[in-house]
């Protein structure tokens, strides 16, 4: 059965969807010694397959794996970092790091908690592509007191490198304070840096920023270091969410505060 190229990469846990694009664009791919193209169908049972030469033969397909690691601090969530610092799948015994895993988008190094690791291309596209952005939940600490002003903005979305964020859920965990704010925050996109970012353009540096949920996938009492598989349900009910859109009402009116992508 002829399927696209780049899924079938994603399926043998090479790269993600977008990943193996890139490795079409660039000529690292070929099907029955010719160059490959974005678009094209094979069927990897009749159709030899190669990146950078080597072979894909189908019966190298691993099994998929799909774990929830609660992310330490400073920690890099990629595969492999040119700068020396740890990385999520040094945070994995050595039997699951040569099995293609790599993180279904990123925490960044000074950020915390929920970070989903699969093999699986597919299901990283689909939890990763714009279109399909599943809801992801953090406790976060800002410096200082945040304005009802700034926080009502907040939610209903500001100009974020010219274009508006959506509507985010977003709770005080606390009474006003003087030296710091606590927040829960439910974004339904996955902007770089989206919430430092925004904090900053309010005036606020975050003090801490932990991710407690990713969908349906909660972090639980989950020990930092540590990681757990996905039950089957937690699995579905992950790609169901991400055919679903985001029930939160858009704001009537546009923010006026906007961020630039130097920001």
């Amino acid at each position: 059965m002829k399927e696209r190229l780049q899924k079938i990469l994603a399926q043998h846990g090479l790269a993600s969807r977008r990943q193996a694009e890139e490795w079409i664009q660039a000529g690292r791919v070929t099907v029955n010694g010719c160059l490959a193209h974005l678009g094209q169908k094979v069927d990897p049972a009749s159709d030899l397959i190669a990146v950078d030469a080597s072979p894909l033969l189908p019966q190298q397909r691993p099994q998929p794996h799909y774990l929830l690691l609660h992310k330490p601090l400073g920690m890099v969530s990629t595969c492999a970092d040119p700068a020396g610092r740890p990385t999520v799948l040094q945070a994995l015994p050595a039997d699951l790091q040569n099995l293609g895993l790599h993180p279904v988008g990123r925490l960044d190094a000074y950020s915390t908690g929920a970070l989903l690791l699969t093999n699986d291309g597919d299901f990283t596209y689909r939890l990763t592509h714009p279109k399909h952005d599943v809801a992801k939940t953090y406790l976060v600490n800002l410096e200082g007191p945040l304005s009802e002003q700034d926080l009502t903005t907040w939610r209903q979305g500001v100009l974020l490198d010219g274009r508006l964020t959506r509507p985010a859920q977003i709770h005080r965990l606390e009474p006003q304070n003087p030296s710091h704010t606590r927040l829960k925050i439910t974004l339904y996109e996955g902007r770089n840096r989206q919430i430092r970012r925004i904090a900053q353009a309010f005036g606020h540096r975050v003090l801490s920023l932990h991710r407690v949920a990713v969908g349906a996938v909660h972090l639980g009492n989950l020990k930092s270091g540590a990681f757990r598989t996905l039950s089957s349900d937690e699995i579905e009910a992950l790609l169901a969410e991400s055919n679903v859109q985001p029930t939160v009402s858009p704001p009537s009116s546009p923010s006026l505060v906007s961020i630039s992508p130097y920001s």
